[in-house]
């Protein structure tokens, strides 16, 4: 027993030591580290204002300076939005300016969301009066392009995807006091449903929660995380964070003009106030009422005068020989099938800790008014997951008065904390069976607010089974594409509710698709027999108030061609066909065609599809029509140097502000990154205190061991 304690105490005394010596050295980040992008020769410039660890809590970026314990402010960045709807596309236009607030030169850094289904396919760097646009290219040979061009002195901007509404901004060499726009542009499809249109643009990144163990081989970002073996790229997809009223708020201004080619009854902006012009014909102009933190989604809705809602729509472009297409149908009314199977519903809902605040209070709302939506004969449980996994009931139990009350009291009291482990979640409630006598129906309240999508993608292929997986976005912020892809793997459909006066009619919404009966096994073709690349594929299920929504290429041109959608409604064939003429002329659609056909692609990889096939496709889709992608960047380069040799450069990251109504504790820069501190880091003299007072109980235990060990002798 001696021989073994003592190596176990020495352990315990080198533990303590070590956290001794992180205390005490923390602050010492503060004090000069090689910057990335720094040449080590370069003599140190004034930069600007500078702060003491004292000045911490103003949650402003701050990065190393030239005196110990001094800090210097990184770029700021304003946002205008600009969104021009016709019909059922949206072209919007992002213009991100950086300014430099200190004297010395400034590389920027930013990531930032956007819609799941945005295709990204303009940049353009301003800098003055020069205008320099971006071009695609390879992924790999874009950033090399970008890092070339940093070097040498030139300025650059370099637009890359992290995830499909996760991009970045890279800025090289901003000037003292400078400022630098950088401008993309996407084309986007406008999501209906129930009568109603909408248009969402996210604003800001949620605190992802990163599982795995750590992979220290390298860092290849500047986020908070390291890199693991679940997210190999978290270094990259944790921008640093700051809370409501701290700092800089990322401002955002916003105009979105709206020609939907019919009489609107209204348009709403339900998260933020806005000022509507009425212009000519049936077009209106909305526009924010002010510059807003970029700290939530935006989003707009309109609905047209009742009696005006389309049955079908249809838009056509004729690219390169080709004829691509945009078609919405509505299919006809799910009639409620009297003979239905009996149900087995499972509620899933997400507590931990990125759940707390208002987001929280949302999805217990939803989970209580989901409650009063079960029938006699229906089964049910309810289950909780954080860092653990819990559930009401070992299996589900009848829907009694006894059973929804206890269940009801259940969901009252669940709390928000800890991490976001879904997988566990997950794999309990898909148990991968098929030919149930119930309709197997999986219900999923979350913000998503995870970074191992791709896992977690490939294990509900892997065990869906015959369920139904219907996804709720919870919060300010919601992760949209694991969201929306979540919910097409799992043949369901997905729901936002950005407000707690949103539940009862959303849910209601979701609550009546889980009632009626599905449009299944839909598939798409030329009456004729022609050859139609269609996308997304596969296409899937349809409940009540939804309408196919669907992208397509065919060669040559379309005219007098016929479209032919087929499926199963009721157990029973279902077709219906659409001639493609008299549809609108728009552009675009290429694009739009090229981001869900990609999608495809992506999606077989959860299916056991071939990664380097699908590289290949993805690379190919990307640089033809111009479009960011998993594996290809935009890049903008300027011939002209403009920072001297020998000034010295500092890389800056943007961070992005923490969503509304979230009570998390906003995680710390890495260590190990240069010139980065906590944005709501311990005060530097507790962390000293705290040092010593390990550092003093590590000596007095090793003093101690090393008297038991002569006495021992």
């Amino acid at each position: 027993m001696h021989a073994i304690a003592q190596p176990l105490n020495r352990r315990l005394a080198g533990t303590l030591a070590a956290l001794a010596w992180a205390a005490l050295v923390w602050p010492a980040l503060a004090w000069p580290i090689q910057s990335w992008g720094q040449s080590p020769a370069a003599p140190t410039q004034d930069l600007g204002e500078a702060v003491s660890l004292d000045d911490l809590g103003s949650g402003r970026l701050l990065f190393a300076g030239s005196e110990p314990g001094m800090l210097h402010p990184a770029p700021t960045l304003d946002t205008d939005v600009a969104m021009a709807v016709t019909g059922l596309v949206a072209r919007v236009r992002v213009t991100q300016t950086f300014a430099n607030p200190t004297q010395g030169w400034q590389n920027g850094i930013y990531v930032f969301p956007l819609p799941e289904d945005s295709a990204v396919d303009r940049l353009r760097l301003t800098i003055g009066e020069r205008v320099i646009e971006g071009e695609i290219q390879e992924k790999a040979k874009a950033r090399a392009a970008y890092e070339a061009a940093r070097d040498q002195g030139r300025s650059a901007a370099l637009t890359e995807q992290l995830r499909p509404n996760l991009f970045r901004n890279s800025v090289a060499n901003i000037g003292p006091g400078e400022r630098v726009t950088v401008t993309i542009e996407y084309q986007q499809a406008v999501r209906y449903e129930a009568g109603r249109f909408s248009l969402r643009f996210p604003m800001t990144v949620g605190t992802r929660y990163i599982p795995g163990a750590p992979r220290v081989t390298g860092f290849d970002g500047k986020g908070w995380s390291l890199n693991t073996d679940q997210v190999p790229d978290a270094s990259q997809i944790t921008p640093p964070v700051t809370a409501p009223g701290q700092g800089h708020d990322n401002p955002v201004t916003l105009t979105a003009d709206l020609d939907p080619g019919l009489p609107l009854a209204e348009v709403t902006s339900p998260y933020h106030p806005m000022v509507r012009e009425d212009l000519d014909g049936h077009r209106v102009r909305i526009r924010l009422t002010g510059p807003v933190p970029a700290d939530r989604d935006f989003e707009l809705a309109w609905r047209p005068v009742p009696g005006q809602a389309p049955q079908a729509a249809l838009f056509t472009q004729a690219l390169d020989g080709e004829t691509y297409g945009l078609l919405m149908l509505i299919p006809p009314e799910l009639a409620f099938n009297p003979n239905r199977l009996p149900r087995e519903l499972v509620f899933v809902i997400d507590t931990s800790g990125s759940m707390g605040g208002t987001s929280i209070t949302q999805a217990k709302a939803a989970l209580q008014f989901a409650l009063t939506g079960l029938r006699p004969g229906d089964a049910f449980n309810l289950v909780e997951f954080n860092s653990v996994t819990r559930a009401l009931y070992q299996a589900p139990v009848p829907a009694t008065p006894e059973n929804l009350a206890q269940a009801a009291a259940w969901a009252a009291g669940l709390r928000a904390n800890g991490g976001t482990e879904m997988a566990t979640a997950l794999d309990l409630v898909l148990d991968g069976r098929t030919g149930s006598e119930r309709l197997r129906q999986v219900v999923f309240l979350t913000d998503g607010a995870v970074g191992n999508e791709q896992g977690l993608f490939e294990l509900i292929g892997r065990k869906l089974g015959d369920a139904r997986l219907f996804t709720v976005g919870i919060g300010s912020a919601p992760n949209s594409h694991f969201m929306a892809e979540a919910a097409h793997l799992g043949r369901g459909t997905f729901t936002y509710i950005g407000a707690v006066d949103e539940v009862q009619g959303r849910m209601r919404d979701l609550l009546t698709k889980l009632e009626y009966p599905v449009l299944a096994d839909l598939g798409l073709g030329l009456a004729g027999g022609g050859a139609l690349d269609y996308a997304p594929r596969p296409l899937g299920d349809l409940y009540a108030q939804e309408p196919l929504v669907v992208s397509f290429r065919t060669p040559g041109s379309a005219a007098g061609e016929t479209l032919e959608v087929t499926g199963r409604m009721n157990g029973q064939g279902w077709s219906t066909r659409v001639p493609l003429q008299g549809g609108g002329a728009d552009k675009g659609l290429d694009v739009l065609w090229a981001r869900q056909r990609i999608q495809g692609l992506n999606r077989s990889l959860s299916r056991g599809g071939d990664a380097a096939e699908v590289r290949t496709e993805v690379t190919r889709l990307g640089l033809k029509h111009r479009m960011v992608t998993d594996h290809t960047s935009l890049v903008a380069l300027d011939p002209m140097q403009r920072r001297p040799p020998e000034a010295q450069v500092r890389d800056g990251q943007v961070p992005v502000k923490q969503p509304q109504g979230w009570d998390l504790a906003i995680p710390s820069p890495r260590p190990d990154l240069a010139g980065t501190l906590p944005q709501t880091a311990t005060p530097a003299g507790l962390l000293i205190r705290l040092g010593a007072a390990l550092l003093g109980l590590a000596l007095g235990l090793a003093l101690g061991l090393a008297g038991s060990a002569r006495r021992a002798a």
